[in-house]
């Protein structure tokens, strides 16, 4: 039984690793990318309510 736990303990371990390297690879750069681009588009606050008066 000892090994059984040895086993679902790595395999956790593995799954948290990889999901870390993905998100530190991936999702984190598009995350940074989305609101740099975000930052950089003008704002447009109430352009149609002042057109309308």
């Amino acid at each position: 039984m000892s090994i059984f736990g040895i086993v679902m303990f790595l395999l956790i371990a593995g799954m948290a690793f990889w999901l870390l390297l993905f998100l530190m690879a991936f999702v984190v750069p598009y995350w940074i990318t989305l609101g740099a681009i975000e930052q950089m588009r003008p704002k447009k606050v109430f352009d149609d309510e002042d057109d309308k008066a």
